[in-house]
């Protein structure tokens, strides 16, 4: 019963993140980058969170990427929100469901759910390829697809950014038929940059937890120190 709703919680995320065999492009970001968590943060806020709640996050966890409760208050947060809040949707979960068919899953932890299943850092190899890989497709019922997640329900969000990109049906390669408003290497960027913060998001206190390993190795390899002269003085008699 407890690993049935353990699945029943994270099967919407697991949703997102299934995809094909298609190559996962590297991720190049970094949850260390503080401009990058702060550009991201702005991506996601203006693009994802219309539709998808980040439920497990607080608005004033964000001063840990660098920004200010007053930064935050000015330019994340839009429909009278207080800095304290959730970062939900406003719409209804039964809303939602009626819109576009399906409830748009919580991506609060979706770049650690994904990468649980392989390299830890799949979870962000999966949405950089995921968010860089749409293309036209007029026979669903959005208009578009995906490489990475086939016959996905979600519309391309980020289309303006990026332009529009269509499939070689011979070789399954995509092209970019229509430019949008940056170029294919500043919107490879603003991707890097978004998934950046929604790795960071999955779990806020990564880096202070990698610095907290460094620091108990180095302490344990002074206490071994100490404690192999400590037993050499011990039983220097001895033997």
């Amino acid at each position: 019963m407890k690993k049935f709703l353990i699945a029943l919680f994270f099967a919407p995320v697991l949703a997102l993140a299934a995809g094909g065999n298609v190559h996962l492009d590297k991720w190049p970001g970094s949850v260390s980058d503080k401009a990058a968590l702060q550009n991201g943060a702005k991506l996601f806020v203006n693009y994802c969170l219309n539709c998808h709640s980040a439920s497990f996050i607080r608005y004033k966890t964000l001063v840990d990427i660098g920004l200010t409760e007053e930064q935050i208050k000015e330019n994340l947060m839009f429909t009278g929100e207080k800095i304290g809040d959730l970062m939900q949707v406003a719409a209804r979960h039964d809303e939602q469901k009626k819109w576009f068919g399906a409830t748009p899953p919580d991506l609060t932890i979706v770049a650690r759910a994904r990468g649980e299943a392989g390299a830890p850092k799949a979870g962000a190899d999966w949405l950089y390829t995921y968010l860089r890989t749409f293309y036209r497709d007029d026979s669903r019922p959005t208009g578009w697809n995906n490489l990475a997640f086939e016959a996905v329900g979600m519309p391309h969000v980020l289309w303006e950014l990026q332009g529009t990109q269509v499939m070689d049906p011979a070789t399954h390669k995509l092209s970019l038929a229509v430019p949008g408003k940056m170029s294919p290497a500043e919107y490879d960027k603003a991707v890097s940059d978004l998934v950046s913060f929604m790795v960071w998001m999955a779990e806020p206190q990564q880096e202070f937890r990698k610095t907290l390993g460094y620091i108990v190795l180095a302490f344990l390899a002074l206490l071994f120190v100490v404690a192999y002269a400590l037993k050499k003085e011990y039983w220097k008699d001895i033997h």
